[in-house]
């Protein structure tokens, strides 16, 4: 798990050096064990490590084979390196000048080319490059785990592991993107890929590869895309069957994630998803598992920590448990710092929390599972229900088209944080879109092939779009600001293919995720698995008063936020006015929503 930046020159000219270490040596927070600078012909590439795998200096990036002319900068970990790497030698001869997963990489593109990433298991973004060809090969998994940040110039790309470090090297078209801006305040702050919330930075989306020939060719491939419609040979399998599957798929991805030089430990919240990691953890053998909790003060009659169900999986699995409890004291200055470690803006409040946890957690371990994407893959979320209604009412005579309208609609209905015609309202007229562009990004996916239900529809865009540049990148984020790496075992994609081909039905009983529930049933207390769904509470920030609001009154009246002018002054006076009284439909803060952009775009010094 690292950071990397570089340069490619497409023009004939040197790269920027200088250009490419600044951008590197922003991202010292996700590589504080080491550097790496390295330039030939027309690229140049920076690296900061975090040693999970191979700690010797043999690991460092970027590396370089002269023997094979390739050189690699890497984000990651591939959990079956030790097996690719075994079949390389075996099979193909390679001799390796180190025991790191980096190395594997570099390997395998060049014994299978393009299409190895199909046999990579694990997250990864990186880049390499060919001395003979000058060709050069990015990629990012098929989750968009790992980040990797693009801006295109006449004869030049950039790219890094974090869209501030391509601020860093200079020369970023700033001005604000208004399709990203829109779907920034609808689609509940997800801006897709390519979009970011910056004209000038894109990002390579998840599950794609970009190949760059030396003449500038450039040729994008999506390697994985999952399958949500029912598979005729499990036609007849029984809920116990597909429970079966479901957890034979979890242990396996829980234990490729234990893949590591360094001890690992799981972020304990004490529901369903983080307590079943430590329960196969425990069914696997594992014994003294470090497991992290965190509470905060709290606040608006709202409790801010579950301690009393991460306490009972901590007894009952005899783990070494750390709860970590946050007063009103921390949250203030540490809100700022996790702004600044965000690539992008995120409004979910439990940001603050991943940032103060993972500082905490990096003082014990290196590497942590996390329970993130659960309800994304296992349909935990309460619009689940009402997509499968529609699916059930309308009946097996409706129309593709009738079907997808209905289930655009009722998506937008449960999901959208403010409908299109609400903008004129929030946005001043240079920063609008005619068209709804997030409504359309959302028909788009659901008429596409392969999800029969409204159900498998959501389920498809939510695994594929909002959960990476959400929660995903969250996490991402908030742990490698902290120089932590967190892995994700439901973002296996194996869990996936098995969890997409799942009956709807099946996954949403029991009040959702009824399949994993019930597989869950065998590996930890039913009184976590039973409990009112929860969620990382940090009630300061749901509830804008006293610093909180007069932090968020500075920064949308703040003279850079006049000068940048996004929204309607009178817009913001009324929120101003009346700050915890226009939610969003999945409750969020609206004023927040604002706020938190402003934010971002100050702490980044991005100039209106």
């Amino acid at each position: 798990m690292c950071g990397f930046s570089g340069e490619l020159r497409l023009d004939g000219t040197s790269p920027d050096v200088g250009a490419v270490s600044r951008m590197a040596a922003t991202m010292s927070d996700r590589g504080p064990d080491g550097e790496g600078l390295w330039a030939s012909g027309p690229i140049a590439l920076g690296h900061r490590r975090l040693s999970i795998i191979d700690l010797s200096a043999c690991g460092n990036q970027p590396m370089h084979d002269p023997e094979l002319g390739l050189t690699i900068a890497f984000n990651g970990c591939i959990y079956n390196y030790q097996q690719l790497r075994a079949e390389l030698e075996a099979e193909r001869g390679y001799r390796f000048f180190s025991t790191s997963d980096t190395e594997v990489v570099a390997k395998a593109y060049h014994a299978w080319g393009d299409r190895f990433v199909d046999r990579l298991q694990g997250m990864f973004a990186f880049v390499i490059h060919e001395r003979d060809t000058r060709r050069t090969f990015l990629a990012r998994d098929r989750f968009g785990i790992k980040p990797l940040y693009l801006a295109e110039s006449p004869g030049r790309l950039r790219f890094a592991s974090s869209l501030p470090a391509l601020l860093a090297g200079g020369g970023i078209d700033t001005s604000i993107d208004p399709v990203a801006l829109h779907h920034y305040l609808s689609f509940h702050a997800v801006v897709p890929a390519p979009h970011t919330i910056l004209a000038g930075v894109r990002k390579l989306p998840p599950a794609t590869t970009r190949a760059i020939e030396a003449d500038g060719t450039v040729i994008d491939t999506e390697f994985w895309r999952p399958d949500f419609t029912r598979d005729p040979a499990k036609a007849d399998w029984s809920e116990r069957d597909w429970e079966e599957a479901v957890l034979d798929a979890m242990r396996r991805a829980v234990d490729w994630r234990t893949v590591a030089d360094v001890p690992v430990g799981v972020l304990l919240s004490g529901g369903l998803d983080s307590s079943m990691g430590v329960g196969l953890l425990a069914e696997a053998g594992q014994t003294g598992i470090n497991t992290f909790s965190i509470g905060f003060d709290a606040a608006g009659g709202e409790e801010g920590d579950e301690f009393k169900y991460s306490d009972v999986i901590a007894a009952e699995f005899a783990t070494d448990h750390h709860q970590i409890r946050i007063g009103t004291e921390r949250m203030l200055p540490a809100l700022g710092e996790a702004i600044h470690a965000m690539s992008e803006p995120m409004v979910s409040h439990d940001a603050v929390a991943f940032y103060l946890l993972s500082q905490e957690v990096a003082k014990h371990v290196k590497v942590v599972q996390s329970g993130q994407g659960a309800d994304e893959v296992f349909a935990g979320y309460h619009w689940y229900p009402p997509m499968q209604a529609l699916t059930e009412e309308l009946g097996p005579r409706a129309s593709r088209e009738e079907l997808v309208t209905r289930a655009v609609d009722r998506y937008h209905a449960a999901f959208f944080d403010r409908p299109h015609a609400e903008m004129a309202e929030v946005l001043r007229p240079e920063h609008r879109v005619e068209e709804d562009v997030s409504r359309a990004l959302v028909e788009r996916h659901f008429l596409r092939d392969g999800a029969e239900t409204a159900t498998d529809m959501a389920l498809r865009l939510d695994s594929q779009i909002m959960l990476g540049d959400d929660p995903v990148k969250r996490v991402d984020n908030m742990t490698m600001a902290a120089g932590l790496e967190a892995r994700v075992p439901f973002l296996d994609h194996e869990v996936l293919e098995i969890a997409a081909q799942v009956p709807p039905e099946l996954k949403l009983a029991h009040d959702g995720k009824g399949v994993l529930k019930q597989a869950a049933r065998r590996v930890i207390p039913g009184e976590v698995i039973d409990r009112p769904k929860g969620y990382f509470p940090v009630p300061a920030l749901k509830y804008l008063q006293g610093p909180y609001l007069d932090l968020v009154r500075d920064a949308l009246l703040a003279p850079e936020a006049r000068e940048r002018a996004l929204f309607q002054g009178a817009y913001v006076d009324r929120l101003l006015a009346a700050p915890n009284q226009e939610l969003t439909a999945l409750r969020g803060n609206k004023l927040w929503q604002l706020a938190l952009l402003e934010l971002w775009l100050q702490s980044h010094d991005v100039q209106p």
